[in-house]
């Protein structure tokens, strides 16, 4: 089992896809298959025209994850697949919470100290803004509970590697590194798991 909670971490995953329909669902449906939870899912459009970037956080321990790597590669319209989770990497989310405005100053003071922005205010409530790491978007959700929290959207994580390389330069060293080299494209080279 993938999920297993001995040697299963959080893995990001960056993915690279035809932009068609339906290739969502296949990409999604491979996790649920393999009784892998999602825990945070990003979608968009990527640099090239006709490519769509995921970005996948899962827990997985080393050797899961190298078998997703592989399946993924097995879904047609899969072009690239990196596992940045080793790699120097940029991981942000993005958080709007939507508060009480009864104390409205101390409220503020908090946004500053996680430099957070106030997107909406009105009289009954405030809506705050924020972008950073994982941790730090639980910590200003829990420093904004004493004030009400009224509505709270996440968005998930998206992630892009550190320097000139991109994820798919990355993923040949993570790959590796996970003992597994990513297939080149060529889907009729992986053997279906029994």
């Amino acid at each position: 089992m993938i999920n297993d909670a001995s040697g299963a971490t959080p893995r990001t995953f960056i993915v690279h896809v035809e932009d068609h329909p339906g290739v969502l669902n296949r990409v999604v449906s491979l996790f649920r298959r393999r009784a892998c939870n999602i825990d945070s899912l990003a979608v968009g459009k990527s640099e090239q025209p006709g490519v769509s970037r995921i970005t996948l956080v899962v827990r997985a321990d080393p050797g899961a994850a190298a078998r997703l790597v592989l399946h993924l590669y097995k879904i047609v319209d899969v072009l690239q697949v990196a596992d940045v989770t080793a790699a120097k990497a940029v991981i942000r989310e993005l958080v709007f919470v939507k508060v009480s405005a009864a104390m409205r100053g101390d409220l503020l003071q908090l946004c500053n100290v996680f430099r957070a922005r106030v997107v909406d205010l009105c009289p009954a409530s405030v809506t705050v803004e924020a972008t950073g790491a994982q941790d730090k978007m639980d910590g200003l959700i829990e420093a904004l509970r004493p004030f009400g929290i009224l509505e709270l959207v996440r968005t998930g994580a998206v992630a892009m590697t550190r320097g000139s390389q991109p994820a798919s330069a990355s993923a040949l060293s993570v790959s590796a590194s996970a003992e597994i080299d990513p297939p080149a494209y060529d889907h009729s080279s992986i053997q279906d798991e029994v």
